[in-house]
């Protein structure tokens, strides 16, 4: 079967230079960009059963721009004033730019990795100053904190958004050849929305383990996996992909 539409469970790119483009006018095929999930923050009334109070922290933590504007969002919401005196850790340079959308940035004790995006790599940092750290996170997070706890670092895990599925309207069309997953949440999205999902001829692609994981659990046949050795990107497993696919008959 030839492919002519694909669905790409990811917002659409913010720049036109997205290898994306290229695949789709190389093979002359549709690429619609619509995720299955999307994040939403708790309301104050949700936040509040974790009686976790923002102000008893002198530091917080942060990994995602995500994490920055649902946590202002959820402090403004609480009428919870920040106080000059808070520290901001952040994983990287460019997250610790991005609190400039919420405070006067060279007025506060910002600090950031410079190695990598991994929470890990902020320890030493963390470790330094001892401060009493609160962690924004979503209900489904992915860092690891096990060395938090070996290293002694004081801190306190806050729920303040979740994942959830992005359904699809009635009147929404649903006619891929093929659909690109990043996540198990997209997978049980697809199922929640399309509950006698047959896939027939339809193309299943995953990016990661985990994702391709919950694909077989689901019950789907898996057609293109990455990352792999030979394709670390799944643009370019999606190019290799469909080279082939243009050669069948």
């Amino acid at each position: 079967m030839k492919i002519k539409k694909i669905l790409v469970s990811q917002p659409k790119p913010a720049t036109e230079k997205s290898p994306y483009y290229d695949i789709a006018q190389k093979y002359g095929v549709e690429i619609v960009f619509r995720p299955f999930i999307k994040v939403e923050g708790l309301s104050s009334k949700e936040f509040r059963q974790q009686k976790i109070s923002i102000l008893d922290y002198s530091a917080i933590i942060f990994t995602s721009r995500t994490a920055i504007d649902h946590f202002f969002t959820l402090c403004k919401s609480l009428r919870v004033t920040i106080p000059d005196t808070m520290k901001y850790f952040c994983t990287t340079e460019n997250i610790s730019l991005y609190l400039q959308k919420y405070i006067i940035y060279r007025k506060r004790k910002i600090h950031h990795g410079t190695k990598s995006n991994k929470l890990e790599d902020l320890v030493p940092l963390l470790a330094k100053y001892n401060e009493k750290y609160l962690f924004p996170v979503s209900d489904v997070h992915k860092d690891e904190t096990t060395f938090l706890e070996q290293n002694k670092i004081n801190y306190t895990k806050a729920i303040m958004y979740r994942t959830v599925s992005n359904d699809f309207t009635p009147d929404e069309e649903f006619d891929y050849d093929m659909l690109v997953f990043f996540s198990p949440a997209g997978i049980a999205s697809l199922l929640k929305n399309f509950p006698n999902f047959e896939q027939g001829d339809i193309k299943i692609a995953c990016y990661g383990p985990t994702t391709a994981k919950a694909a077989k659990e689901a019950g789907l046949r898996l057609d293109l996996e990455a990352p792999t050795p030979e394709m670390p990107s799944i643009t370019g497993a999606l190019d290799l992909f469909l080279k082939q696919n243009s050669k069948k008959k």
